[in-house]
């Protein structure tokens, strides 16, 4: 884990509220599931924002993220050559020793972001991938390459199958399913797969001021007690985690 103040490279709107930021970044261990705190030296005042590792080379890197308030308002505006603090990485990231057997990764929205690089280094692995979008995609590069079988829906129906994409899963398939995305689609996940005794990670998506485990503030309910979802996580096993009827 490191502060930096990298330089943009690229900052471009992908599709309406999604933007992609490309930074320059030489770390040698930044691993998929991790996540970066960005601040923008313009309105200093704000805190930093989470968000997770679209893709990395070596020497770039790209983040994919939702403008949903005045943090991410302020980044959607910044144009090349602009520097951003930069403090990361940091969570635990995915265990790829973990992932054994028949596996799926289950994405939805601005949460198959972190899923973009995992099937990345997951290149060697046969991964079935279903992702699921509302209206308009805006993350398949990876998944078109590395996808042994690529399902994507929309709500809307304007791409893809129509409807939710838990309910184009082929469940018995797998052995091991990943999943990130709105929490109820990842708790209809987490009950399918303890039902038919899938092996389950769960990247989660929480509100986090520091990024380093020192305010609780993205605390998580365990079976072990409360854990933070940026020191202990942002994955976890679902075994371990208490999920709200």
């Amino acid at each position: 884990m490191e502060l930096t103040y990298s330089s943009i490279i690229e900052n471009k709107h992908i599709t309406e509220d999604i933007y992609q930021m490309e930074l320059e970044f030489e770390n040698k261990d930044v691993n998929p599931g991790q996540f970066f705190m960005i601040k923008s030296l313009e309105g200093s005042y704000l805190l930093p924002r989470p968000i997770s590792v679209f893709d990395y080379n070596g020497k770039t890197l790209k983040l994919l993220y939702k403008v949903v308030g005045k943090g991410t308002k302020i980044f959607s505006a910044l144009y090349q050559k602009e520097k951003v603090q930069v403090l990361g990485p940091l969570g635990n990231g995915f265990s790829l020793e973990d992932i054994e057997g028949n596996t799926a990764l289950i994405g939805g929205g601005i949460g198959t972001a972190p899923l973009n690089y995992l099937i990345k280094k997951m290149k060697n692995k046969e991964v079935d991938t279903y992702l699921g979008f509302k209206n308009k995609i805006y993350s398949s590069e990876n998944f078109e390459k590395y996808s042994s079988n690529l399902i994507i829906t929309t709500e809307t129906g304007e791409y893809g199958k129509k409807g939710f994409i838990t309910d184009f899963v082929d469940w018995d398939k797998y052995d091991t399913i990943i999943t990130c995305g709105p929490e109820v689609m990842m708790n209809e996940v987490i009950k399918i797969g303890i039902k038919k005794k899938i092996k389950t990670y769960v990247s989660l998506e929480r509100r986090m001021a520091c990024g380093i485990g020192a305010c609780l503030g993205c605390s998580v309910k365990t079976l072990d007690g409360m854990k933070r979802a940026c020191k202990e996580g942002p994955v976890f096993c679902a075994d371990e985690l208490v999920i709200e009827e």
